[in-house]
């Protein structure tokens, strides 16, 4: 789950992690109001979207009068960074920078712990850095018996600062950074950049954070801030229905029983040149109910060209699995191809059943998902 910068800011100096003061507005009025109670000479305009890239986008301005507030806030209100507009922005101080750094924590799962991870390349994506000039990333794993106590604190800000006044300043940033992450469940807590300004101050002018949406149910502050997409929606309906779902964006649907054939089947669709529009594990139920609403979330998609269902009976039956698929398309009137592969408990049965159905029936996996392929290519 995603928070917009304003509300990670708020958790931030909640935590006694100096940001710059800044005032969140959905208007034009409401910005050059804002650019007068600031009481800054200079102020940046930024959009509140839940993505990157605003920068690049256009989404970032500076400002140094109201006229300027008023110009650049009415350009930024209403447009569109990657397929999110903008309906509120954030007036914020301007502060003189000397110098950029970059400081993250998240969830490593190679050493099962929290990450540290910085750099002095600051300001910029950090994944480029990384590629680029991996000597430039310092990673330390937090042990989560020992969190991260003074020498280890001072250890990591040495890495990153060689002034003795920046250093001690670090300190508690990264303690409290720490803390932030832990209690509020976070599963990315991103300063980009952290600036040193000419004032000899360190200050969080950018901040970012991600929560561990199975943690919400302890987490009402921050399950509050929820602001879902319509992908976000239909990931949320799909659990409350019993299944997994997880939209990617190609163009052939999975109706898929178990994660682990799911993930197979996905990447047999790559290997004989596919693309798979989503992640859909039903789970091990018969229940026909469940096939109906999962063939209407796939048909939803508006990408997908050819669903392929792939069951194989454990818990499932097979022939549960049918009688699903034909009443869901009593209810559901589309001209979209469906392969199915059946294989385990009442297979026989199963197959049986959709014999008179328009349904391209296969015996074998590779089967299927080679057909899938051919039908969503002819599309």
């Amino acid at each position: 789950m995603k928070i917009h910068e304003y509300q990670a800011k708020e958790f931030f100096s909640n935590y006694g992690i100096p940001t710059a003061e800044g005032i969140v507005c959905r208007n034009v009025e409401s910005c050059t109001d804002a650019y007068c109670d600031l009481h800054s000479t200079k102020v940046v305009i930024k959009a509140q979207v839940l993505t990157g890239g605003r920068g690049k986008a256009g989404g970032i301005k500076l400002a140094s009068s109201m006229e300027e507030v008023a110009k650049h806030s009415s350009s930024i209100i209403g447009m569109d960074i990657k397929g999110y507009t903008v309906d509120r922005v954030m007036v914020a101080q301007a502060v003189n920078i000397e110098s950029e750094y970059y400081i993250s924590l998240v969830i490593d799962r190679n050493t099962k712990s929290t990450l540290l991870v910085m750099s002095k390349e600051g300001g910029v994506d950090i994944e480029e850095v990384a590629a680029k000039t991996p000597d430039k990333i310092f990673k330390i794993p937090i042990d989560p018996f020992i969190g991260i106590p003074n020498f280890l604190a001072a250890r990591a800000a040495r890495m990153l600062f060689d002034n003795n006044s920046i250093v001690k300043q670090a300190i508690p940033l990264i303690q409290n950074l720490y803390k932030l992450f832990v209690e509020k469940d976070a599963s990315l807590a991103e300063i980009n950049p952290l600036v040193v300004t000419k004032e000899g101050r360190l200050l969080a002018i950018d901040a970012k954070m991600n929560f561990d949406p199975n943690a919400l149910y302890r987490q009402s502050e921050v399950e509050a801030l929820f602001e879902p997409s319509a992908e976000e929606r239909k990931e949320q309906e799909a659990k409350s229905k019993g299944f997994s779902f997880v939209h990617i964006g190609g163009e052939i649907g999975c109706m898929v029983n178990g994660a682990g054939l799911a993930m197979a089947t996905m990447d047999m669709i790559k290997l004989y040149g596919g693309d798979p529009a989503n992640f859909l594990d039903i789970g091990g139920s018969s229940n026909p109910n469940k096939v109906v609403e999962a063939m209407k979330l796939l048909l939803s998609d508006k990408e997908v060209k050819v669903v392929l269902i792939n069951i194989f009976g454990g818990i499932t039956r097979c022939d549960d699995v049918a009688k699903g698929l034909k009443e869901a398309f009593n209810q559901i009137d589309t001209d979209i191809p469906i392969v199915i592969r059946l294989a385990g408990t009442n297979e026989n049965e199963g197959r049986e059943l959709l014999k008179e159905t328009p349904f391209h029936n296969t015996s074998t996996m590779g089967e299927a998902i080679q057909k899938a392929v051919e039908l969503s290519l002819q599309r």
